[in-house]
């Protein structure tokens, strides 16, 4: 899938310059164009593969270049003022080789979780390829303002884009770990996961085609119908194939349905399976109960002599009774590496804890807005009251 990739704030330019990375060591072309924007410019200058023609700073008529300090409403205004700038960046991207936008932020800060939003209503009401946002939640230990962010953008993300991804901190970060630290492997994970997604069915000159192609059409009707995703992945190494021309422990080989391991091929299809029941109860990109998801797709990855299709139809018929969605799609993902994943998109979800938590905030923020506003005009009143009666003896 070609992608036009767009970081908004901190958080989402890292992870477009760490996608630029994946691209470059797996060759698989995911990211036809990448855009950064932000508020800060030391955040830009930070970025390592994004082009400098390509990074742009917003705002910086009323921050002067540092940054909205989490002010996500500032961020939103800044974004709606200078949204002709980022326009300028956008127009640069060759939208004829795209199948889709991808929007990335952070949505705990104040530049990416208010402009983010912005940009995608931009987008869709300019261009008919799909808008889609990756949106990654502030971990709990970070402060109640990020929490707060996160609340009011995810409501409004979800809703002004075709479909919207989802990665949440909380999930990820190790007890202990520092920050930076944390950040960089989350960093990773999210690449990695998502990486395996769009990149299948992108198949070079002298590449294995596989058996049951994945391709970017399959992506956008999982994504279809907008609401949120989540993605799970689970991976195993294999062994190359041996001197004697037999397979490894992980498929069927030449000899009778046996390989080096004693392994037949229904055992094979099991090993297989077994991966797609981890993907799908693992640590998804989102926790979340799968039951009820409305669309999945299932893509199995790995050298080519190893993608079992029975397996991969096994899997795919289980993701169907776990989930009771008859919108299950699986196929394979050629590729030469020393291990065999399953990645799995589920679309839809509805049962997901934090979600529900974010909207309760939500909901207690507002009240406490509320709550404040009429404390505050019942301390105006009164301090009118005051001044009338001080003056009142005076006439």
């Amino acid at each position: 899938m070609k992608l036009a990739m767009i970081g908004f704030g901190q958080a989402g330019g890292k992870i477009v310059d760490k996608f630029l990375e994946y691209d470059e060591a797996t060759g698989s072309g995911i990211v036809r164009s990448a855009v950064a924007v932000n508020t800060a410019k030391a955040d830009l200058l930070g970025l390592e593969r994004i082009p400098k023609k390509h990074r742009v700073l917003i705002g910086q008529a009323r921050v002067k270049g540092h940054g909205v300090g989490a002010d996500n409403e500032l961020g939103a205004e800044i974004a709606e003022e200078d949204i002709d700038e980022v326009q300028g960046a956008i127009d640069n991207i060759p939208v004829h080789e795209i199948d889709a936008f991808l929007i990335i932020a952070g949505l705990g800060g104040g530049t990416g979780s208010g402009g983010s939003p912005v940009l995608a209503k931009h987008l869709k009401r300019i261009y008919t390829e799909p808008v889609y946002g990756l949106g990654v939640l502030p971990g709990g230990d970070e402060g109640g303002i990020y929490t707060l962010n996160a609340a009011r953008s995810f409501q409004t993300f979800v809703r002004e884009v075709d479909n919207l991804l989802v990665f949440d901190n909380d999930a990820w970060r190790k007890s202990g770990e520092s920050m930076e630290g944390g950040y960089d492997e989350i960093n990773d994970e999210i690449v990695r996961r998502f990486g395996v997604l769009f990149g299948a069915g992108e198949v070079g000159a002298g590449d294995a085609v596989a058996e049951s192609v994945v391709d970017s059409s399959e992506i956008i009707n999982t994504l279809a119908g907008g609401g949120v995703s989540t993605i799970g992945y689970a991976a195993e190494g294999v062994e190359p194939t041996n001197d004697s021309g037999l397979l490894s422990r992980f498929t069927g080989g030449d000899d009778g349905g046996l390989d080096d391991s004693g392994m037949d091929a229904a055992n094979t299809t099991n090993r297989i399976t077994s991966l797609v029941r981890k993907a799908a109860l693992g640590r998804l990109t989102l926790p979340c109960e799968i039951d009820g998801a409305e669309r999945a797709l299932l893509v199995m990855s790995g050298p080519p002599e190893h993608l079992n299709r029975k397996g991969i139809e096994r899997g795919r018929k289980w993701l169907e009774e776990q989930t009771g969605s008859m919108e299950v799609r699986g196929g394979d993902y050629p590729v030469s590496e020393n291990n065999v994943a399953a990645s799995i998109l589920l679309s839809g979800v509805h049962n997901v804890p934090r979600i529900k938590e974010l909207q309760q905030v939500a909901i207690e923020a507002q009240d406490n807005i509320d709550d404040i506003r009429q404390q505050s005009e019942a301390q105006l009143e009164e301090l009118v009251e005051d001044d009338q009666d001080e003056l009142d003896p005076l006439f």
